[in-house]
């Protein structure tokens, strides 16, 4: 059963509203996709690989009576990322909020790390929410949202074998508080969540690393893609007019 979060008039928080969710077929982004549409928003989300998954997120989306897009687009190309936030703004008539969620996660000591490495990572970590963010500027409502997601270890690492994958998450950072400062006269705000272990099929709480990745939280244990998804509703929403080039950890207390 669907719970849509409304005001106290009875009005869907987001009703109206237009989100494009980057990876959102599986994990995080799906749960993202899926509660930004709860909260009313119409939502389109990008994949690379399993369009399957991404079509089933779609679906649920409009069994809400929202409208939803899943497209294929490949992060680490620069022109398909400027072609799908045309693609969206065209379909749905407007933009008001993007969440750069796609993200790849190469781990290993720097001495394995190839250069092949180094450009997937960076590509799609790095340049793909730039490029992203850039070609939203232009199409964003006043008063819109960018949401990056960004990592527990951006800031804090803590095991090694993390060196580009940091390095990349870190850039983030960097990124929304410039974006901040740059569209904040159009009402625009800009954050990244910096989200701990969190059970998705890609880092199952059951996975062999499992045990030391709740180790290193105060809660000692794993997150939910939903508690995620709830951070970036909350910033994406009315309630997050005035939080701007903020660095929001739902970490468990990872970084305590």
């Amino acid at each position: 059963m669907t719970t849509m979060t409304v005001t106290g008039d009875g009005i869907a928080k987001l009703a109206g509203k237009v989100a494009l969710v980057t990876g959102g077929s599986r994990g995080i982004g799906a749960a993202v996709a899926l509660r930004l549409a709860e909260d009313g928003a119409d939502v389109a989300l990008t994949y690379r690989g399993g369009a399957e998954r991404a079509e089933a997120v779609a679906a649920r989306i409009r069994a809400m009576g929202r409208r939803g897009w899943a497209v294929r687009a490949d992060s680490a190309d620069p022109q398909e990322v400027g072609a799908v936030v045309d693609a969206v703004a065209e379909r749905f008539g407007r933009l008001d909020i993007l969440v750069n969620n796609a993200g790849v996660g190469v781990l290993g000591p720097i001495g394995d790390i190839t250069p092949e490495d180094v450009d997937r990572v960076l590509a799609v970590n790095v340049r793909a929410p730039f490029l992203f963010a850039q070609a939203a500027s232009g199409r964003l409502a006043d008063d819109g949202r960018i949401i990056t997601i960004g990592s527990c270890i951006a800031k804090r690492v803590a095991f090694p074998g993390a060196s580009l994958y940091s390095a990349s998450k870190a850039a983030a950072i960097g990124l929304t508080k410039a974006l901040a400062r740059e569209l904040g006269p159009r009402g625009i705000t800009a954050n990244v969540i910096h989200p701990g272990p969190i059970d998705t099929d890609m880092n199952p709480a059951d996975g062999p690393s499992a045990g030391f990745q709740a180790s290193l939280t105060a809660l000692g244990t794993f997150g939910r893609a939903t508690d995620i998804a709830a951070t970036v509703a909350h910033l994406a929403g009315a309630d997050g007019r005035y939080i701007t080039a903020a660095e929001i950890a739902v970490d468990g207390g990872f970084a305590a």
